[in-house]
């Protein structure tokens, strides 16, 4: 039994969540998965997975395997990877996670030049603002708006966004400009309902030191950020989003900033990842990109 690839077969099924996709990821067939799995145990001596009909858990040995198996991988990666680097090309596979709104305005339409000067470098992306395990989930690094949890993650901040307040030069016709908060409750706004916790977000403006909540009217709620904007444009309601988000609406004219003295302080942006003695050269290249490309594009937020 090759070792080492038995390894990769069990970790690829422990963040696939079954035998079929890990097999699919592998390009190999399901029963070679399987027996890949059962060869391990039966020389570890050890149960790593809990199989059933509906489901596929991990034991308590298995989580430690996965560990220490990670562990092992990515300093075989990072060796095969100073090889590589003498030879001045980087290649290897990221998995990067990322809240959607952020791929879409920042990473994807930058990726072209990535690849060009990573050419062998491939690139994974899970998009979502789900709160996840990284080693677990065999993800390098991810994005995060928002101040994170204390964890043992390696933290680099990126930059910062503002909430900005927007509605539809037909809406503000309409309905009038909100000049204060207490202006706010003549209004409707457009729900968002929060891909966590599935309950619609709340309003909240800085008063000293405290931020205090605001009850205001919705008609119409979404779940998708790209959804909200495009309900501000058609005059549903006011908006609240992340500055980013609304450049382009702001300049063109489809929407229209207003009460900008009531927003919050700023919303930092970080990039994290698990510690390690060895970064692979592929993900120590995509952590370093992503970092020159959103410090750059943080000074028009």
């Amino acid at each position: 039994m090759d070792r080492l690839q038995a390894m990769e077969t069990f970790t690829r099924v422990v963040e696939a969540g079954g035998f079929k996709r890990a097999a699919e990821t592998l390009g190999v067939l399901p029963s070679t998965v399987t027996k890949t799995i059962k060869d391990l145990e039966a020389h570890l001596g050890v149960q790593l997975l809990n199989r059933t009909t509906r489901a596929l858990s991990i034991t308590n040995a298995g989580l430690r395997y996965y560990d220490s198996s990670k562990a092992i991988l990515r300093e075989v990666e990072a060796a095969e990877g100073v090889v590589v680097r003498d030879t001045g090309t980087i290649r290897g596979t990221i998995r990067a996670g990322m809240p959607p709104s952020l791929a879409r305005h920042f990473i994807i339409p930058a990726l072209p030049r990535f690849t060009v000067r990573f050419p062998d470098i491939e690139i994974d992306l899970q998009l979502g603002d789900a709160v996840v395990d990284l080693v677990q989930q065999g993800i390098d690094c991810v994005i995060r708006a928002g101040e994170p949890e204390p964890s043992s993650l390696i933290l680099r901040r990126l930059g910062a966004f503002r909430w900005y307040m927007c509605a539809s030069p037909a809406y503000l016709e309409r309905h009038g400009q909100p000049r204060e908060i207490a202006d706010l409750c003549d209004h409707l706004v457009v729900g968002y309902a929060d891909s966590r916790t599935g309950r619609p977000s709340s309003w909240a403006f800085q008063d000293g030191d405290q931020l205090n909540p605001v009850s205001l009217k919705t008609r119409v709620t979404v779940n998708d950020t790209d959804a909200y904007v495009a309900a501000g444009i058609a005059g549903l309601g006011l908006i609240r989003v992340a500055s980013y988000m609304v450049r382009r609406p702001l300049t063109d004219g489809r929407l229209v900033r207003i009460v900008p003295h009531l927003e919050t302080p700023p919303v930092p942006v970080s990039l994290l990842y698990p510690q390690s003695r060895h970064l692979s050269t592929a993900v120590r290249a995509f952590i370093d990109w992503c970092i020159e490309l959103i410090a750059s594009e943080a000074k028009s937020w």
